[in-house]
């Protein structure tokens, strides 16, 4: 009843944009708009219609100029389709510099694949546009019309849609049957102008004019990109309808209709797995050999089956097949700690090395990731249970200090995820080299990686020796020519989470030889020289994700016949950003003790601390390669 009233005036708001927008030229672009951008968006629109429960349409309409090849490898023309999702129609017609048309394509003419490549089972599939640009500024007219009966998913209103995008128009109108309880937020929009119309069963946004957003380094864009979400309290999902209006609710909708059910094992595997367990009564010890059961057991295969990839394969199935997604090996784990006594919580998250949170004041549908969550006193013990390698209780970058859903039998609670604080990501690093007078060094050191720097190391363990020694030769010791590696043993402490490094190497020619003189920089293993770039003006507030702890300790021995006529003196550096300290002593007449700690604070600054913060890793780097000159008796 309702969508007969509102739908005419969508399509005649459709239609008036399609007239209104019919000069593509690229030369009519406002100079505004070109700078900074490789793309202009000339125009946006989506239009929403949910007419019940079970019934959505989503109608859009793009046309973007772009105006060199950086612009066209950023856009996605795409659209989805499953069992559940059918694409109604679609095409893409391409016009010239001038505007004029050069190309239609149809929908039979795009190009088809599935959602999961390499190692994934899916029954969604995805059609894209496949164009080859002749010459730039081109233009592209996309248009689609996608049906859908699950509703639980309404794509948020992203007005500026990328980097370096400007935007001449851009504008999302949703049409909802209002018993259907429909609620959206709007987030980061304070910086644009946006016009909204709004009235009972009908929504409508409007903002134009935006200017390209430039890309600055640290800048934490979820937090500075304007979105407007949506959501309904009354969905459907593949078969399932629910209702739910806070997270509490969410929580207890999503264990009883996607989790009940689904963790049955096999009688053989209940006495196994107890076997295992054996007379052990301490329930964190009884998690670690299931965990290690599991890691054994098991590996990760995307699956994308049945309920919009969202309930968990069952149980018996990945214990009989032996792989799973991230939702099956999480509810997978979970039963088989529910068969020795351990409770256990599958957890929704997003699983990102930028942190991306769940939005905590906004119910929707909401992660890409699930984990396992076991309660321990006041906290949870969190688990990763895709990987194979990954120790008991350690999340690392892909899920740490973040917003999750963890979904309890009675409800649904927002946890914030383990914080690695900069005093658990420590790497100490002791050594020595002996530098000889023709400028080669000859030395040996051991480095030991814990927490998030444990994180950027445990990868190494099972790589071949040739990798290994290009991976220490581009990254770790990139500051050193004609290195070789005479001996490189890694040891992974898996229960404490801590990665050892041994090293012995060489290199001819490290100190530069000229004159009577010797000259090296005294700091030969760990060089920091990340130095963020210069903007003339900062725009965006900037974030530091990590923090992390430097403690190295290296001996050198001089060649004998020299003397040191000039060596760095002690620094001690202290900002908000962190804190760096380093010295250099002469101790036994021809032995020099390097000493230097390095301490980065993580959190969010003020663009207007931009500047103090890059001087602060300038000093870093500056100090980091200060020379020892020495001069020959």
């Amino acid at each position: 009843m309702f969508l007969r009233i509102y739908t005419p005036l969508l399509l005649l708001f459709f239609c008036y944009n399609i007239k209104a927008q019919e000069n593509l030229s690229a030369f009519s672009i406002p100079s505004e708009l070109k700078e900074h951008a490789n793309a202009v968006v000339r125009l946006n629109t989506t239009n929403v219609e949910i007419s019940s429960r079970k019934s959505m349409k989503v109608s859009k309409k793009k046309a973007i100029t772009f105006l060199n090849e950086t612009g066209f490898e950023s856009a996605g023309f795409y659209e989805y389709f499953s069992d559940s999702e059918k694409i109604k129609s679609l095409q893409a017609v391409i016009y010239n510099s001038a505007g004029s048309e050069i190309k239609k394509i149809k929908k039979k003419d795009f190009k088809m694949t599935s959602v999961s490549q390499g190692a994934g089972i899916t029954d969604n599939k995805v059609l894209y546009l496949d164009y080859t640009p002749v010459q730039y500024p081109f233009t592209v007219v996309y248009e689609s019309e996608v049906e859908t009966i699950n509703t639980v998913f309404i794509s948020p209103w992203v007005p500026v849609e990328g980097l370096f995008t400007s935007v001449e128009k851009s504008e999302y109108s949703i049409a909802y049957d209002p018993g259907l309880g429909f609620r959206y937020k709007e987030y980061n929009t304070n910086d644009i102008t946006i016009t909204k119309e709004e009235q009972e069963g009908l929504l409508k946004l409007t903002c134009g004019n935006v200017p390209a957003i430039k890309s600055e380094a640290y800048t934490p864009y979820s937090s500075v990109m304007p979105k407007v979400m949506f959501s309904l309290t009354s969905i459907h999902l593949e078969g399932v309808d629910g209702e739910f209006s806070d997270w509490a609710s969410f929580g207890s909708w999503y264990y009883n209709n996607l989790l009940v059910g689904t963790d049955e094992l096999p009688d053989e595997t209940k006495v196994k797995i107890k076997e295992l367990v054996g007379t052990e009564t301490d329930r964190l010890k009884k998690a670690r050999i299931v965990y290690k059961y599991v890691q054994d057991k098991t590996r990760y295969v995307s699956i994308q089956l049945g309920i919009g990839g969202w309930r968990p394969m069952l149980a018996k199935d990945v214990d009989r097949l032996g792989y799973g997604d991230c939702k099956a090996l999480s509810n997978y784990t979970r039963a088989l700690l529910k068969e020795v006594g351990v409770e256990s919580y599958c957890t929704v998250i997003y699983g990102d090395p930028g942190k991306k949170d769940i939005t905590d004041d906004f119910v929707s549908m909401q992660g890409n990731h699930m984990i396992l969550a076991i309660p321990n006193n006041d906290e949870m013990i969190w688990l990763e249970c895709t990987s194979q390698v990954v120790p008991f209780a350690f999340q690392g970058n892909f899920t740490d200090d973040r917003m999750a859903l963890v979904i309890t039998p009675e409800k649904g609670e927002l946890m914030r995820t383990h914080v690695y604080e900069k005093e658990e990501n420590t790497q100490f690093l002791k050594g020595n080299y002996i530098l000889s007078d023709d400028g080669k060094i000859t030395g040996n050191l051991t480095v030991v990686s814990k927490g998030i720097q444990y994180n950027n190391k445990y990868h190494l363990e099972g790589k071949s020796q040739d990798d290994l020694d290009k991976i220490y030769k581009s990254s770790y010791f990139s500051n050193i020519n004609n290195l070789k590696l005479n001996k490189i043993q890694l040891s992974n402490n898996r229960n404490d989470a801590e990665f050892t490094e041994v090293l012995e190497l060489e290199a001819n020619s490290y100190a530069s030889l000229s004159g009577q003189r010797l000259i090296f920089a005294v700091n030969a293993f760990n060089q920091n020289d990340n130095v963020p770039q210069r903007y003339r003006k900062r725009y965006n507030p900037f974030e530091i994700l990590r923090g992390y702890c430097d403690n190295d300790e290296v001996v050198i021995t001089l060649p004998e016949g020299y003397t040191i006529e000039a060596m760095p003196n002690a620094v001690d550096i202290k900002e908000k950003f962190g804190e760096y300290k380093a010295e250099c002593n002469l101790v036994e007449g021809n032995k020099l003790v390097y000493k230097r700690t390095l301490v980065i604070n993580k959190g969010m600054y003020e663009k207007s601390d931009y500047d103090l913060y890059r001087q602060f890793r300038e000093k870093i780097s500056r100090n980091d390669n200060a020379k020892v000159v020495l001069l020959k008796q």
